[in-house]
């Protein structure tokens, strides 16, 4: 009791990760339980030094160079019992943080942690999966189609010659085709909803498909279990690849799968490079039997640029994983963040905990 009207303990958040100050007081506005610590770009000076320079050049500021002392920075982790955390992060948390009972993850893919020691650690982690600008990355996975639907990517052809080839374009309908949605959650479900409302047929898989009987997801004809794929593939003119990486995905998209697809497909990937055979994709396109590939992601995208095979490849439309900004930000991290610490002071079970047996 304080002050004859019970309270919950106070708990010790300390938050690395760059916030707004509108979503600051969000969360310390939840309870007068949280002690809250600030240490947001204290720590970016470890990262530069353990991370490849290709990643810290993109995810952090240009004078990011980090704060305080090593001893300070150990001191702020070895006394809190929750982590507010992004990307990049400390990948020595764990071991540094005795007292931590949970570390919830500004991103949404959970992959982005594996090379840390909180991977398969006791500590209890959530991540925003589902709360994302899903919406911007969906039409990317559109826009992906149509760019090569329509034969769009013959007009660097024909603006470096500076002379048209009609016959070159040979652009397809998009009404009546099938698009198949490879992870049917919060991106998958966008890309779904707006495949369908170009009057394409929609199917997807997912690990846990709606149950016989139960209303499938808007503009979904079916949804089934990712041993189905094989058998979905033959069927399909467009993929989207919008799962989540885990060691079952990895390399889904191999050699046999592309050759299952049906001849002229289009591939998009909004997820984790480390899902596509990239060789074999490329293979696949050198041979004909895809029309194009858009990637939004590539293998070993954090440590340094597309191998030149994709990098020059005249079918693959590559960007460095933008398809997730827009103008209009419906990131709602600090959503599932905020719904999440109640449920801590609470002590009621988490939303978005990672599986690490799933992966995510």
């Amino acid at each position: 009791l304080r002050n004859g009207v019970t309270t919950m303990r106070d708990v010790k958040v300390l938050n690395i990760q760059r916030m707004s100050p509108a979503e600051t007081e969000r969360v310390k506005a939840i309870s007068s339980a949280i002690q809250y610590t600030n240490a947001a770009g204290w720590y970016d000076g470890e990262i530069r030094d353990t991370w490849p320079e290709f990643n810290s050049n993109r995810y952090l500021l240009p004078d990011a160079n980090g704060e305080g002392t090593r001893e300070e920075r150990d001191a702020l982790l070895a006394e809190t019992e929750v982590v507010l955390g992004g990307w990049p992060f400390p990948l020595d948390l764990r071991a540094r943080a005795p007292k931590l009972k949970w570390f919830h993850q500004r991103p949404a893919g959970a992959s982005n942690l594996m090379l840390g020691d909180l991977w398969n650690s006791d500590v209890t982690v959530t991540t925003s999966r589902g709360y994302g600008n899903t919406l911007p990355i969906a039409e990317y996975a559109i826009t992906g189609i149509l760019h090569f639907a329509k034969g769009l990517e013959r007009t660097f052809v024909d603006q470096a010659h500076a002379q048209f080839d009609h016959t070159a374009y040979k652009p397809l309908l998009i009404e009546g085709k099938t698009m198949l949605v490879i992870g049917a959650g919060g991106i998958g479900l966008d890309v779904g909803r707006l495949a369908a409302g170009l009057g394409m047929r929609v199917i997807g898989t997912r690990r846990t498909p709606p149950a016989v009987g139960e209303r499938l997801p808007a503009g979904f004809s079916e949804i089934r279990t990712p041993d189905a794929l094989m058998n979905m593939l033959p069927e399909s003119d467009f993929i989207a690849v919008c799962c989540q990486w885990t060691p079952a995905t990895t390399n889904l998209i191999n050699a046999q799968t592309l050759a299952a697809m049906k001849p002229g497909g289009i591939l998009v990937n909004v997820a984790r490079g480390e899902i596509i055979d990239e060789t074999a994709l490329a293979d696949s396109l050198d041979a004909g039997h895809l029309r194009g590939a858009a990637l939004d992601v590539y293998t070993g995208e954090f440590a340094g640029p597309p191998p030149e095979r994709l990098w020059n490849h005249p079918k693959i439309l590559i960007t460095p994983h933008t398809s997730g900004m827009t103008d209009v930000n419906r990131h709602r991290a600090i959503e599932v963040l905020c719904e999440n610490m109640d449920r801590y002071l609470k002590g009621e079970p988490l939303i978005n905990v990672i599986d690490w047996e799933a992966g995510y």
